[in-house]
């Protein structure tokens, strides 16, 4: 059903472009509309009849799925709105939002099927038992089986955490329906009235599952630092391009599921042209843009090779950093002589929860350049945190 369905309306959908993702949302949340609806109305009815508290809540889980289903289609719409005057880096990331509303609207259905259960075992009533009910409720696993299964391929193939909840909705639902069918046979079958137990069971399982998808709808609108493999990617192509001998302060910032935006110094020697240069990295920005859709700006940061000085004095730092930790990398080194000392100027790199705070560092660093100096060096350092994982000087 999920490849008629793809080919029949999306055959010809780029997924990786912003129309593209429009039209697989729009199709998800119609799919998810029609399905949820349907449920709703069956388990209504069989709730009523059978005086079924957690069958009945099962309906109110599949209304609220289909406000989900609807919140996606507006999110999807909105999303696909190009860069304005007022939002210069465009309107991708209302997708996280949706994706956030949708993990909101499911710890609201998880309270809400906790007060009816609590509220059932106090006061239990005698619920009546019909084997239509069972068919309906193995009905609606299965169709729920299948949204969850068919909003993961849609959501993997445009990257897209908002229908990656709906999903996982989709899935608390077939293990709420199944908790709700068990209880319903138990029951038919024995003395035990675990109706109002197994909704509280739902209950909980559905609270832990809205903070799981909360922590992680949340995550890129706060800023979420991209994987180490998208680091990795972009270093190690940036690294292929002709005369760049390194990559540092590399930044990356995400608008959006594909949409972003980057800064990376890249080292060159200082001997070559400086028009050759700038040529070398347009090209990088072009292609960059081009193949990977990513907005990448590079800063040059000519790098002197043939000095033997600088390349004695960069050795010793470089011994004197890989003593202290040999998790500290350096870049941007440089040897400026003064009136009465000989400075040496780089960057060091640690992790953003480094045991040292940057004074405490520069400070151990700049007394054993001292020593190593006799007193005749003297190290201005700049601290980074680094949030990527990327190559420098120590590697």
């Amino acid at each position: 059903m999920t490849k008629l369905i793809i080919k029949l309306f999306l055959k010809n959908k780029n997924p990786d472009t912003a129309s593209g993702r429009e039209s697989y949302g729009r199709i998800a949340g119609i799919v998810g509309i029609i399905c949820n609806l349907l449920l709703s109305i069956l388990k209504f009815v069989i709730g009523t009849v059978s005086n079924s508290v957690s069958i009945t809540a099962d309906a109110t889980n599949n209304i609220a799925d289909a406000g989900s289903s609807i919140i996606t289609l507006v999110g999807f719409r909105l999303s696909e709105k190009p860069a304005d005057e007022d939002h210069p880096y465009g309107h991708a990331r209302i997708e996280y939002i949706t994706g956030l509303i949708i993990s909101f609207l499911i710890l609201l259905i998880g309270y809400d099927i906790l007060k009816s259960s609590v509220d059932k075992i106090i006061h239990p009533e005698e619920s009546v038992f019909s084997w239509v009910t069972v068919v309906i409720l193995v009905s609606s696993i299965i169709v729920k089986l299948w949204l969850s299964r068919f909003n993961k391929i849609l959501g993997k193939q445009i990257k897209s955490t908002a229908l990656e909840a709906t999903a996982a909705d989709s899935r608390n639902d077939c293990i709420s329906t199944a908790a709700v069918l068990v209880a319903t046979i138990i029951s038919h079958f024995t003395s035990l009235n675990l109706d109002g137990f197994m909704g509280v069971g739902v209950a909980i399982f559905i609270l832990i599952s809205g903070i799981g998808l909360v922590k992680e709808t949340i995550g890129p609108l706060l800023g979420q630092a991209p994987s180490k493999e998208m680091y990795e990617k972009i270093e190690q192509k940036i690294l292929s391009y002709e005369n760049v001998l390194g990559v540092h302060d590399l930044l990356v910032h995400s608008y959006g599921p594909g949409s972003y935006f980057a800064s990376a110094h890249i080292e060159m020697d200082a001997k070559i042209d400086v028009l050759v240069c700038h040529d070398i990295m347009d090209k990088i920005e072009r292609d960059f843009l081009k193949q990977l859709n990513i907005h990448l700006v590079v800063h040059l940061d000519p790098t002197v090779l043939d000095c033997e000085e600088t390349n004695e004095l960069k050795e010793v730092v470089r011994e004197i950093l890989y003593d202290i930790d040999p998790i500290i990398t350096f870049h941007d080194f440089r040897v400026v002589v003064g009136d009465k000392a000989k400075n040496v100027l780089f960057d060091i790199v640690v992790p953003p929860s480094y045991k040292y705070t940057d004074k405490e560092l520069k400070d151990i660093i700049k007394n054993r350049v001292n020593e190593a100096g006799k007193g005749n060096l003297y190290a201005v350092i700049v601290v980074d945190r680094s949030y990527g994982v990327l190559k420098s000087e120590n590697d």
